[in-house]
């Protein structure tokens, strides 16, 4: 008996065959680039807000993390850029650890608004010290490049994501049907019932807090690489509002959620700049649209995707399995 091959196992086939021919056919890589960081930063979020149940708008702290990582150790000390590149995600985690305790015993919005706080925090230190760029940034960031092999161009680094990204959605599989990745769902549900079956509740937010903090650290050593140029400006608290966007849109707690949503809502902003560019519209045209849309964006999907595209595509292909193995028509 011939085993029938999963329709999800299509469409995952199909999203990495589609990464790997993008950069090549795609004019503006700067764009891609961007969608590909994005995605990274919102795979943790999505780990934090959908498995967890922790909220989080100052996520763009942890990508400066990893950006001013990079940026010191190369211009500053003089470090290796595979070093940095590594270095960047733990030295994000180290700071998500020590953060995470006091921000993580709130709750609710007041979580959120902590953590947003936090990122005002990093921006006004960016922007106060010259040890940390001050108010020109950092800039002559060296490209990154292993032993005498540098990298030339947009393209490789475009890989270089797509291939984190790949690393990121492995570990998050991983780490969502480990044994930790239980007790995270089980507090998510009731603090309580898991603190009470043995979970180690205050002790996994932290860590769950830190391995999004990794990603998004990991995403800002990148970032750092490909512009190259890290100041308090480049992170923004709208950029973090629109990862809480992404990971909605996409599916809160789902592995592929925070990719879709990074896809789609990049797609759709990038729309409306092109038209908010065109000749004749006033300056104030682009952030009008933008913020419209993502006022729009969100109520249709709470209203027509509650749970975001990824889960209600998910339960879409399970009734169609059911259907199929009931002998129904389709």
């Amino acid at each position: 008996m011939i085993r029938r091959i999963p329709p999800k196992a299509y469409l995952t086939a199909l999203a990495g065959a589609a990464a790997l021919v993008a950069p090549l056919v795609m004019n503006d890589l700067t764009f891609l680039m961007r969608m590909v960081l994005a995605a990274i930063v919102v795979t943790g979020l999505s780990l934090l807000m959908g498995y967890a149940g922790q909220a989080s708008l100052g996520h763009g702290a942890f990508v400066a993390a990893g950006a001013l990582t990079v940026a010191l150790g190369t211009t500053r000390m003089g470090l290796p850029p595979l070093a940095v590149l590594l270095a960047a995600p733990f030295v994000a985690g180290a700071f998500a650890l020590v953060v995470g305790p006091p921000l993580l015993r709130l709750r609710g919005h007041y979580l959120a608004f902590g953590t947003l706080a936090l990122l005002l925090i990093v921006q006004t230190a960016m922007s106060a010290f010259d040890a940390l760029g001050g108010a020109f940034g950092i800039s002559g960031i060296p490209p990154f490049g292993v032993g005498n092999s540098i990298f030339v161009g947009q393209l490789p680094y475009v890989y270089l994501a797509l291939g984190c990204l790949g690393l990121v959605l492995v570990l998050t599989h991983r780490i969502v049907h480990s044994r930790f990745g239980r007790g995270v769902r089980a507090f998510a549900g009731s603090e309580t019932a898991a603190g009470s079956a043995g979970v180690p509740v205050m002790r996994s937010k932290v860590a769950i807090f830190a391995i999004s903090g990794m990603y998004a650290g990991l995403a800002g050593a990148l970032s750092a690489f490909f512009t190259p140029y890290v100041s308090s400006d480049s992170f923004p608290a709208v950029e973090s509002f629109t990862y809480v966007i992404m990971a909605v849109v996409g599916g809160l707690g789902t592995v592929w959620g925070g990719v879709a949503g990074a896809v789609l809502v990049s797609t759709l902003l990038q729309v409306l700049n092109t038209v908010s560019s065109q000749p004749g519209l006033p300056p104030t045209t682009g952030p009008i649209m933008q913020y419209a849309t993502y006022g729009a964006l969100l109520v249709l999907a709470l209203l027509f995707m509650p749970r975001g595209v990824v889960p209600t595509l998910d339960g879409a292909f399970d009734r169609l399995a059911a259907r199929r193995r009931a002998g129904e028509p389709a």
